[in-house]
């Protein structure tokens, strides 16, 4: 699993809203110290991401907890396969498992739809992610979109330049942006920037940029861009992109399609945790 900055405090968040350290109040007026054994169970089809955050979170509640997982992530796994065991205190297993299934979730939804969108692609084109993330989960998010397939863009707003509409509007035009991010950075960070048309795009060619996001384009637009830069930059469209999009989107030549639905409108994967019986 990836070394995840903040996942021990997402991990306490998330306990700390469901029992504001009062407890399970439901859970420990009905049980002591017994001892239960659970399967994990996928009632979806898809790709699994997050089986690690899931054992990260039982841990966290319960070190007497033990998973055995039968899977792992980027594993494509379908509706009725046993993800994994779960065994311990029962009340630390109830206690942390609607936290530990939300993760699982909400991470393997993003990996399954990612997978899907790559499929789609055949190959002619990278499916990249944005930065329309929850708050706080950027990481975790941008990992499941890696499990099914896809590339992640820029992390944030300081590992990659991207001017965007608003910069070179108030900077006046890509030119004089592009001037002022080089004479700030030099050659430290690569440098994306955003055509909104063809007059656009034969400008931030002439600044010789790393990439030119074709935004809001048609398909004849882009197609026309592409052509005209000729494979001497890096191309990416954005902007109103879709699954139904991708097909047609990918034979203009570009070499990156970006989604926001990726990490900010996925459905969730269906777990369940059930108890296994002799």
């Amino acid at each position: 699993m990836n070394n995840f900055n903040n996942l021990n405090q997402l991990i306490e968040t998330a306990l700390y809203e469901d029992t504001l350290n009062i407890g399970d109040i439901t859970s420990e007026a009905i049980f002591s110290d017994e001892l239960y054994s659970y399967k994990l169970i996928a009632k979806d089809s898809g790709v699994l991401c997050g089986i690690d955050i899931f054992i990260a979170v039982m841990k966290y509640v319960d070190n007497k907890i033990t998973v055995k997982k039968f899977f792992n992530d980027k594993d494509a796994i379908n509706k009725g396969d046993i993800i994994g065991d779960v065994s311990g205190p029962v009340i630390s297993i109830l206690k942390g498992e609607r936290t530990a299934l939300n993760f699982i979730s909400h991470l393997s939804g993003i990996a399954t739809k990612t997978a899907l969108f790559v499929k789609e692609s055949n190959g002619r084109t990278t499916i990249l992610d944005t930065r329309k993330t929850l708050p706080g989960y950027r990481e975790l998010q941008k990992y499941a979109v890696q499990c099914g397939g896809g590339k992640n863009h820029r992390m944030g707003l300081y590992d990659a330049i991207l001017i965007k509409d608003n910069h070179s509007d108030c900077a006046g035009g890509i030119t004089s942006a592009v001037e002022k991010v080089k004479a700030k950075w030099g050659n430290k960070y690569k440098i994306e920037v955003e055509a909104r048309n063809i007059d656009e795009v034969k400008e931030a060619v002439k600044c010789n940029v790393d990439r030119i996001m074709l935004d809001n384009m048609s398909n004849s637009d882009m197609k026309e861009a592409v052509d005209y830069i000729g494979g001497r930059i890096e191309t990416e469209a954005s902007g109103n992109m879709n699954l139904q999009r991708i097909h047609d989107v990918s034979l203009t030549g570009v070499d990156f399609i970006s989604f926001g639905e990726l990490t900010n409108s996925v459905k969730a994967f269906d777990f369940s945790l059930k108890e296994i019986k002799d």
